[in-house]
């Protein structure tokens, strides 16, 4: 079998598996539930059925392990410990690194487990119960594979036997005795499964022992007497394989499962598989790079509709405006598909959030309760995959500057456990992300003093800005309020990083503080980075894109009406008074000075820009494209488009504009 073929797949499943082992663990060790076990049971059971099937024996060997730990607790035979919860925690861990090791081209071998399956043995009781030795009367335990290929062997004749190979004390040269039996046992069948597995077999890494199971059409006796043949070799002992299929995972079931089964009504087991096959019928998966290909196609095709709009304005016959018309309205439709399909719940950049606060709460001594809500909302694939590493940083920091220790929130008179809020919601063509702790808030005078003392700020500037303002300085680069360092925090490197990873996705991140309550910060992205509304300008003889999800307003300023602050060009915004860039200036146009020009009024959370352009063109879908490593960095720049004549339109960050 070419597993190559299977790979892409086995990885979407393995993530799967795994985020719902993360899931329900979590449950486990909040409420002790029986169904939080059988969960875990299932997907540790199909993982480990995967892997062995696609032939990567580190993760089906440390996932049944964890399985037959589960299968005691699950049917009522051990009762479950912190000890076992944190080593499964530590295995999913493994897991994982294991999973994105065999992505890159690895065979998942780059992780040490014995540590870590030496403690599930330890809670199971000292006995490894997949070696299937003629002492214990133990079997191999296969996956649906080999079963499959056992049972089709059967029909032509074949039987399937266990050995138990047990070299000499004396032998000099393990593998090369293994390969002489493996060579002796080549010529009477076939060779299915080993224990250890044949690379570690081949390494000597094995005591003086080890299991075989067998296909062939000889009797045990002729394998038997074959094997010992081989010097050294001391003791063979040869049985027929009982299979034990890992096609049925309900071996050994616990009393309060064959409890809830029992209490399902008939009717309602009977409805279950028929809605499961119409969600499995309406649910495909798609290749990404097919979605990526299919979004290019689409992004021409605007760019294509751009220009026919151009040219059917030009022309002037009706009959061609109303073509293009039902075009518009049509292709409006299919990009509204098109975006949906790149689409995706910021759930699975949540779900690694829990276990994640578990482990960083309990290395510092805190006890944290993590709340999600709104982890449907659906964000573009783009943003997804860079949003995750930001709210890391933001979450960690809450965790370890925010929330106090549980003896200080108790002298504060507060719960001893603190309250971590992630929550995600809509709101217009953006996404909103807010993170929110009841911990300790920002301390804002010990910001002050030491943005002074750094000199981020001057004093003139100290004594006008607000709580918040002053607060949004721990964004500053290199700057930190931790006393001391530790692996968290305290190097000033993070949160400046987080900022600048934000605004390159053409977000915004705020934060509101009350000290002795709780700080919350605020993320604000957008829906997606590929197609999106701008307002076409013109600064001299040039066009530019300014996305409408930066714009507050447009009008009109007479240039009696400009003011002067603080040697800064501003004008009264609404009672706001509010400062003014001209384009030209930034990016060196020559153009011709009105007495009356058109304002376009940007939004930066809550701080305003007037941009002063020489036109208004009006409002255009356009596709973002990025302008390459070359002309990459350039202020006030965060993309290109092109238009519908042919020509290219600048695309302005306005976040650099204030």
């Amino acid at each position: 079998m070419d597993v190559n073929e299977y790979l892409g797949l086995f990885l979407d499943e393995s993530q799967e598996h795994i985020q719902s082992v993360n899931t329900q663990l979590m449950k486990f060790e909040q409420t002790a539930s029986a169904e939080a076990v059988q969960e875990i049971f299932r997907s540790a059971h199909t993982l480990k059925g995967m892997s062995a099937t696609m032939g990567y024996e580190s993760v089906a060997n440390l996932t049944h392990e964890m399985e037959s730990a589960l299968d005691l607790v699950r049917s009522g035979k051990k009762e479950s410990n912190q000890l076992l919860l944190d080593t499964m925690f530590i295995a999913m861990e493994q897991i994982e690194a294991m999973i994105a090791d065999i992505e890159t081209g690895g065979t998942g071998t780059n992780v040490d487990v014995k540590a870590t399956v030496s403690a599930f043995q330890s809670f199971i009781g000292g006995k490894e119960q997949k070696i299937a030795t003629a002492e214990e009367s133990s079997v191999f335990t296969v996956d649906l594979y080999a079963d499959s290929v056992i049972e089709q062997a059967k029909q032509t004749g074949f039987e399937a036997f266990q050995l138990h190979v047990k070299l000499s004390d004396a032998v000099v040269l393990k593998a090369a005795r293994a390969y002489m039996v493996f060579d002796r046992l080549q010529e009477l069948g076939e060779v299915v499964r080993t224990h250890p597995e044949t690379e570690a077999i081949e390494q000597e890494q094995f005591d003086l022992s080890f299991d075989v199971l067998f296909l062939s059409q000889e009797t045990a006796a002729v394998i038997e007497h074959a094997v010992s043949q081989v010097s050294e070799v001391e003791t063979v002992h040869v049985s027929v394989f009982t299979s034990v299929s890992e096609s049925e995972p309900e071996i050994a079931v616990s009393a309060e499962a064959v409890a809830v089964q029992e209490i399902k009504p008939k009717a309602q087991e009977a409805e279950e598989p028929k809605e499961q096959a119409v969600a499995q019928a309406k649910t495909i998966r798609v290749n990404l790079e097919r979605i990526d290909r299919l979004m290019n196609l689409f992004e021409e095709f605007i760019i294509d509709r751009g220009r026919l709009e151009r040219l059917a304005d030009e022309v002037g016959q009706p009959e061609l405006n109303e073509t293009v018309e039902k075009i518009k309205r049509g292709t409006n439709e299919l990009q509204s598909l098109v975006l949906t399909l790149r689409m995706m719940p910021i759930e699975q950049v949540f779900n690694r959030f829990p276990r994640m606060v578990r482990s960083v709460a309990k290395d510092i001594h805190k006890k944290v309760q993590l709340d999600i809500s709104g982890a449907d909302t659906e964000l573009d694939r783009t943003v997804i995959d860079e949003i995750g590493d930001p709210l890391v940083h933001l979450i960690r920091n809450a965790i370890d500057h925010g929330i106090e220790l549980p003896d200080k929130r108790v002298q504060a008179g507060k719960p001893e456990q603190g309250r971590l809020a992630l929550r995600a919601y809509h709101g217009g063509n953006r996404v909103f992300i807010e993170i929110e702790d009841d911990g300790a808030g920002i301390n804002v005078d010990k910001v002050r003093s030491k943005a002074l003392e750094r000199g981020v700020i001057t004093t003139e500037e100290a004594a006008s800005m607000t709580d918040n303002e002053l607060a949004m300085l721990i964004f500053a680069p290199g700057f930190s309020t931790a006393d001391v360092v530790t692996d968290l925090s305290g190097r000033g490197v993070g949160l400046d990083v987080v900022k600048n990873k934000i605004e390159s996705l053409g977000g915004v991140v705020t934060l509101e503080t009350v000290v002795g309550q709780g700080t919350k910060f605020q993320v604000s992205l957008p829906l997606t980075l590929s197609i999106i509304s701008a307002m076409l300008v013109q600064a001299g003889d040039e066009t530019y894109a300014i996305p409408l999800s930066s714009i507050l307003e447009t009008t009109l300023l007479d240039e009696a009406n400009i003011l002067t602050a603080h040697r800064e060009r501003v004008f009264d915004f609404r009672g706001q008074l509010v400062p003014l860039v001209y384009l030209k200036e930034i990016f060196g146009i020559d153009s011709e000075t009105k007495s009356q020009f058109p304002v376009v009024v940007v939004r930066k959370g809550n701080k305003l820009v007037g941009v002063v352009v020489n036109d208004l063109i009006g409002q255009q879908e356009i596709v973002m494209k990025p302008l390459g490593t070359y002309l990459e960095g350039i202020p006030a720049i965060s993309g290109a488009t092109i238009l519908g004549d042919g020509r290219v339109a600048l695309i302005v960050d306005s976040n650099d504009l204030f």
